[in-house]
């Protein structure tokens, strides 16, 4: 068995031609998608974990909280620091966790993981994640369930680095519809927000990706019929696009020099759809209060659209 437990592989017939995924145990994470032959997320070597958190699932919390603590009702909560040179508790609880399968076809998969309570966070959450194929590439659908007997506060995350087939990453082009940014201090807790306009994180006409160095989360997305769409192009024409419903108003964009890829090392770029920007149990931006026997149902998708 390969460090990340079984690996789930999906295979269904699309627009482009075939459309195959592969999704792992640990972390419910993604670890491929290709479709019509080219690939639409990094891929990275079997033998290890994922590198930088590739395609892992973040819950109850995306990105980092400041100095692993926050309040509630009154009362300071510590989580452990998991980012010792930010102090921070980073990427929710379940980035170590081994998933189970609860449902399963040709073309999709659905993974399941409890959160238990824990000092920090004291209260016990029933998650899953379904991956399906659809034709052009993949949707998935996050749902959590509050069996606590108090209200929980949630936020969802993950954290995929995307392809547009075998250019190269630093020859593509990146297209966000954002208008807001937040700047972070030296933790990478976001302090104020500001406008995109006149900056390098201003991705609304496209970039590309070798010209500029990216670790910002953005906000205000532009939609279309409720949904925020994020793009990478290819010189080929190659086009790969996340999609994400509108529970998901965030996205942070980074670029990550010598990633370690199934090649060796190289340029990747995550876009990864949130909920909540980071520091959210502190800040209450963006986050959800399930009430005891809630759920939450939110969805996202990559596919290719060229």
């Amino acid at each position: 068995m390969l460090a990340t437990g079984e690996q789930h592989v999906l295979r269904t017939d699309g627009a482009f031609g075939e459309v195959t995924a592969v999704v792992a145990d640990l972390a419910a994470g993604l670890r491929a998608l290709t479709v019509g032959g080219e690939d639409l997320v990094q891929r990275y070597p079997d033998e290890g974990i994922a590198p930088s958190a590739a395609g892992i699932v973040l819950v109850p919390w995306p990105n980092r909280v400041a100095d692993a603590k926050w309040q509630l009702n009154g009362v300071t909560q510590e989580l452990d620091v998991t980012e010792p040179k930010t102090g921070s508790a980073s990427h929710g609880l379940l980035r170590n966790t081994g998933y189970v399968v609860t449902d399963r076809t040709e073309n999709a998969v659905t993974l399941s993981a409890t959160v238990f309570p824990q000092h920090g966070y004291p209260f016990l959450l029933r998650t899953s994640v379904r991956y399906e194929l659809s034709e052009a590439g993949l949707t998935v659908t996050h749902g959590i369930v509050n069996a606590s007997d108090t209200a929980a506060p949630v936020a969802i995350g993950t954290h995929p680095y995307l392809r547009a087939g075998s250019t190269a990453v630093e020859d593509l082009t990146i297209t966000v519809a954002a208008r807001t940014r937040f700047m972070m201090d030296e933790r990478h807790i976001p302090t104020v927000s500001r406008p995109v306009d006149g900056t390098e994180v201003d991705l609304r006409e496209g970039r590309r990706v070798g010209d500029v160095s990216l670790d910002v989360c953005l906000t205000d997305l532009d939609t279309e019929d409720g949904i925020f769409r994020h793009r990478l192009a290819a010189p080929d024409g190659v086009t790969t696009e996340l999609w994400a419903g509108e529970d998901f108003a965030y996205v942070q964009v980074f670029t990550k020099p010598e990633f370690a890829g199934a090649e060796g090392p190289e340029l990747a770029v995550a876009i990864e759809p949130m909920t909540a920007p980071a520091n959210a149990l502190n800040t209450g931006e963006g986050l959800r209060w399930l009430a005891p026997g809630e759920e939450w149902l939110a969805s996202w998708g990559i596919r290719r659209v060229a």
